[in-house]
């Protein structure tokens, strides 16, 4: 039987349902490799309720919680947080799991992360999110000049609050067209909408390379993304519709559970 001290030490950063999502998994005893030994939130009170379903401390700072000295920081939150506390993870001798992959679109901030991440011996696992098959869609970047294409179905409630918007859309009858560009400029527009893009771009042709269309599509919840990566005779698509943001979460269970696993898939 494995104990306490042979369990690698989880902290989450970010209190919101993603972050709750994850924490009931280690509860209801998914994660048994690991001990969450701390939790980081803006909102006290969220943290505070996350934390004591861990039965551990809720953290203020990032300094604060990297002193609990964990193995891993799961990120739950938002592009801005990953670019927060990023590199202090990492110098501090934690690996970091990311969720919001939109932080790499970035060129800088993603270089320095790497590079972060080498001399200090640590390691940043990118969570699947929203989509998967990030392990086909590498594999056939490698065979040759790669050919990268995402298209993402939204229902017009979902974009409101976006510089691609208009009302129209919530009248419309038929799907639109609200943005046809790459990652890179996509990820500019909708930093918390498009996260999925980023992630395929980067196992691919890159942010810049990659062509990312969105069509809002009347009625419709939830998001479908598809991929395509194609070479001279190989092509690989990815299609997966999610109704809640819920898969997000638990894409970091699965990544949790890969990295303790003696067979990684």
């Amino acid at each position: 039987m494995k104990s306490e001290s042979a369990k690698k030490r989880l902290a989450i950063a970010g209190c919101g349902k993603l972050g709750n999502i994850l924490t009931d998994a280690w509860r209801d005893g998914l994660l048994p490799e690991y001990e969450i030994v701390g939790v980081l939130g803006r909102n006290k009170e969220h943290a505070r309720s996350m934390a004591s379903k861990a039965g551990c401390p809720a953290f203020e700072t990032i300094e604060e919680l990297l002193a609990v000295k964990p193995d891993y920081v799961a990120e739950m939150a938002s592009v801005q947080l990953v670019k927060d506390i990023g590199e202090k993870v990492l110098k501090n001798g934690a690996s970091l799991v990311v969720l919001s992959i939109g932080a790499f679109a970035d060129e800088a901030f993603y270089d320095r992360i790497k590079d972060t991440a080498r001399e200090n011996g640590t390691k940043v696992h990118i969570a699947s999110g929203a989509i998967g098959g990030f392990d086909v869609l590498r594999t056939v970047a490698l065979m040759g000049q790669v050919k990268t294409e995402m298209v993402t179905h939204k229902g017009p409630k979902s974009l409101q609050n976006t510089p691609v918007f208009r009302e129209e859309l919530l009248e419309d009858k038929e799907k639109s067209k609200v943005f046809d560009g790459n990652t890179k400029e996509a990820i500019k527009l909708l930093p918390t909408k498009v996260n999925v893009s980023v992630a395929a771009s980067l196992a691919t042709a890159g942010t810049e390379e990659t062509r990312f269309r969105i069509f809002s599509v009347p009625g419709m919840e939830g998001d479908d993304h598809k991929i395509t990566a194609e070479i001279d005779g190989v092509t690989a698509v990815v299609d997966i519709y999610s109704r809640t943001s819920d898969i997000a979460a638990w894409s970091v269970v699965a990544l949790l559970q890969n990295l303790a696993s003696p067979i990684m898939f």
